[in-house]
């Protein structure tokens, strides 16, 4: 997230903290958005995760497993930790163990450096286990057989070189049938609506286009048990912080099981307030009994006056 980093560095550590004292006693009453009939959308937990690892932070993207038992986080560093999650009786996050960690590598096998070469946005992992990872920078998106594996990279989209620096690859998921799905944070030059290309390996198209809707981006995406897409969304006001977003997206005819021939805007499941949460960045889609559970991560960008949380939510209907 370049942009919003430029310009908290830019405030600074003392013009950040006053003004967002003022941001949250102003914006504290700004009612969320009501959820469509039919469903309710209630937040099960936020815990702040804490690690004393000199590359702890800066998470884009996380995997959760089946069960809600199990977690792989992606740095925007290029780095992977993973490991397993310790839940209370009503299923709220209270522990994370680090059970590994991983420098991704490029396709010689060699470490991927931070940076342009190594901003890597989005994860989504296949039914082989198989991690595939979004990059921002250096646009492109790569196959990981196992976290230490050399990266097999996926031909892209000749609309990929179309995307604005920065503002790329930033949202990646996978279809049931195993196709990628990846969406920019921005969209390309010159276009108002966002491209939701669908996909692999050179064999690319572009079935829907995304309208915009007020200053919310694009950050982070999964395909759910229930085989919607679920499109985390990030707004980014300076010192006034940042307001996050969930729509859901039929994407499949219930006719045929085909890909819907339209998505139109989604239903929008929540919409925080500002400062209510740190920077979320990533999303995992799971069912945990009772609903289906969106659990979001955050990137604190390394910076000490933001953290690492891990925010749930449950939908039910």
């Amino acid at each position: 997230m370049p942009g919003a980093r430029r310009a908290l560095r830019a405030v600074g550590p003392a013009g950040f903290m006053a003004a967002a004292a003022t941001g949250a006693c102003v914006l504290a009453s700004a009612p969320a958005s009501t959820p469509p009939a039919g469903l309710t959308v209630e937040h099960v937990g936020t815990y702040v995760w804490h690690h004393p690892a000199e590359d702890f932070g800066g998470f884009s993207a996380i995997e959760m497993s089946a069960d809600g038992s199990r977690y792989t986080a992606l740095s925007d560093r290029a780095t992977l930790r993973w490991g397993s999650v310790t839940r209370d009786t009503q299923g709220r996050v209270r522990g994370l163990s680090v059970a590994g960690t991983a420098q991704l590598k490029d396709s010689r096998g060699r470490p991927l450096p931070p940076g342009w070469i190594g901003d890597s946005e989005g994860m989504a992992t296949d039914d082989q286990g198989r991690i595939h990872v979004s990059f921002e920078g250096m646009v492109r998106i790569a196959r990981y057989d196992s976290p230490d594996a050399p990266a097999t990279q996926i031909r892209g989209d000749p609309g990929f070189r179309s995307l604005l620096r920065n503002t790329a690859l930033e949202a990646l998921a996978i279809l049931p049938d195993g196709r990628l799905l990846t969406i920019p944070e921005a969209p390309p030059s010159g276009e108002i609506r966002y491209p939701v290309w669908v996909g692999g390996d050179g064999d690319w198209s572009v079935p829907w286009t995304i309208p915009p809707d007020g200053d919310f981006a694009p950050v982070g995406a999964d395909v759910g048990p229930d085989g919607r897409l679920y499109l985390l969304e990030r707004d980014f006001k300076g010192v006034l912080g940042f307001a996050s977003r969930v729509r859901r997206f039929d994407i499949a005819d219930p006719a045929t099981g085909e890909l819907a021939a339209d998505i139109g805007a989604g239903d929008t499941l929540l919409t925080t307030r500002f400062l209510q949460y740190d920077n979320l960045e990533g999303i995992s889609v799971w069912q945990d009994g009772r609903g289906i559970r969106l659990t979001m991560i955050s990137d604190d960008n390394f910076m000490f006056l933001q953290r690492t949380e891990l925010v749930e939510y449950r939908v039910t209907e």
